[in-house]
């Protein structure tokens, strides 16, 4: 009876929210989270384009500029949960504030830099204010809108990581070509000074128990040996371009060496960076599962799709671009309409019909004949990238809704660790997938029908991974059907257990 009561009570709820506006105040504050998810987005993709030219104004090799890239990447993935714990035990609003000045720094000294030596490590200080916002961003939706508008705040913040994604090339080369390199990482100075205005005038200050939660220490152990395992991990991902040697087994070998003493550390620990208990929780453990094998599915799409364009189909490199261009456009334009798609029609839902959605893209991919030409491939990628957008909106709605105030931070930290380092793993696997079945290691030289035959081979190996993406979904679904008490054991943990 009581339950029925309670759950009265909240469908009258939800109907009084949904009839809520945003304030223009809200609406100045998902301004400067959209910035804080654009600029970290843009800065992944933007350094690529200019890489050819720092090797030539620093005189460096390819393999030393690559580091410009890695130093980032580095960054985010290695320290992406540590900060996010960070936010919840210092505040959140205070620490987001840090990472957009630390960014916007960051990136002047980026621009500045005389030597490839100081480029890097300025790259790798905007790895952490990067982390920080991206931690944070996705933590603070919860704090900023009505519940009942969480899934269109999400779809936002999808739009924005999608366009500076996706803008992030076409950007740096039109800033190289009309200013030089040291543009596209000034570009960052105006938009960093106007999204700290914003944070700092609009964003909801920190809350009163937040504070009092400083007294509880700050996991250093756990966050040593998370960044050590995974900074470990993602060298024996990255190094080599999917060769693995000594040096890449060598380093799986020091990470899986660190995912043991962490879980020891953290089971010993007062007051730990990651709570083990939390992964108890099946939605939980499934979103975060989800959340990584549809990014390294959607990095097959990065990974083979220029390979197939321009050697399979012979397509030159102004249509490639345009080619490889229609994903990420997609996910631009059906950001908010699925964030609001999931508001109506619920988060769990609309997950598994997102992920239907990539599993039917992956499969017609996978038995396309290339006499299709740039249409049989453009049109499953339209369906593939629109179903990401919903996926990603829906998972993170699932995963934010009704976490504890106390577990925002790290919970957002590790929903972007699991996407970096399904991203990370998927240019590792899939590319080799795509090696191995076209048959050559050699793809510049390989011809049009093994090009053909590979990327079918990878996108059927993206389908399996989406089924089981799938069959985790809806046990989660199930699961939490079943219950009876409040969705997440997580949520209700107290600081202090």
């Amino acid at each position: 009876m009581r339950f029925n009561e309670n759950m009265l009570k909240t469908t009258i709820e939800d109907q009084r929210r949904k009839t809520e506006k945003l304030t223009p105040a809200v609406r100045w504050a998902l301004a400067s989270l959209s910035l804080s998810m654009l600029m970290p987005s843009l800065d992944t993709s933007i350094a690529n384009t200019g890489l050819p030219t720092l090797a030539l104004g620093f005189n460096a090799s390819f393999q030393e500029v690559q580091w410009i890239v890695l130093a980032y990447l580095l960054a985010i993935t290695t320290l992406i949960v540590s900060v996010g714990r960070l936010g919840d035990v210092v505040g959140r609003r205070r620490l987001l504030l840090i990472g957009i000045g630390l960014f916007t720094v960051a990136s002047l000294l980026c621009g500045i830099a005389s030597t490839l030596l100081l480029l890097i490590v300025a790259r790798a200080a905007q790895g952490l204010g990067a982390a920080i916002m991206m931690a944070l961003t996705v933590a603070m939706v919860g704090e900023t809108v009505p519940k009942a508008k969480t899934g269109s705040a999400m779809g936002l913040l999808g739009t924005m990581s999608a366009i500076g994604t996706s803008l992030g090339p076409s950007l740096g080369g039109l800033l190289i070509a009309s200013f030089g390199w040291q543009m596209i990482f000034l570009v960052n100075v105006p938009l960093g000074i106007l999204n700290l205005f914003l944070a700092h005038r609009y964003l909801p200050v920190d809350r009163a128990t937040v504070k009092s939660e400083r007294r509880v220490g700050f996991d250093s152990l756990g966050t040593l040996l998370l960044a050590g395992t995974l900074a470990a991990y993602a060298l024996a991902m990255t190094i080599g371009h999917g060769h693995f040697g000594p040096l890449n087994i060598g380093l799986l070998l020091i990470a899986g060496f660190g995912v043991a003493s962490f879980l020891l550390a953290e089971a010993k620990v007062a007051s730990p960076l990651i709570r083990l208990a939390m992964f108890r929780d099946p939605v939980l453990t499934a979103s975060l599962a989800m959340s990584a094998l549809v990014s390294a599915v959607m990095m097959a799409t990065l990974v083979v799709g220029p390979f197939y364009l321009s050697q399979g189909l012979g397509l030159e490199t102004a249509l490639v671009g345009l080619a490889l261009s229609a994903g990420p456009l997609v996910a631009a334009l059906t950001g908010v309409p699925a964030g609001r798609i999931v508001d109506r029609l619920g988060g769990q839902r609309m997950t598994i019909v997102a992920l239907m959605g990539i599993a039917i893209g992956s499969v017609v991919l996978s038995i396309m004949p290339s006499s299709f030409g740039v249409t049989g491939y453009i049109a499953p990628i339209v369906v593939i990238t629109a179903s990401y957008a919903l996926f990603q909106a829906a998972n993170n709605t699932v995963l934010m809704t009704d976490v504890g105030a106390d577990q925002r931070g790290v919970i957002s930290g590790m929903l972007s660790l699991s996407r970096n380092l399904g991203l990370i793993t998927g240019a590792s696997v899939m590319g080799a997938v795509f090696a191995v079945a076209s048959g050559t290691t050699e793809i510049a030289t390989t011809h049009p029908d093994a090009i053909a035959g590979g990327t079918r081979t990878t996108f059927a190996a993206a389908a399996v991974l989406i089924v089981v993406a799938l069959a985790a979904a809806v046990r989660s679904r199930d699961i939490a059907r079943r219950l009876l008490t409040p969705r997440h054991t997580f949520a209700k943990v107290s600081i202090n257990d």
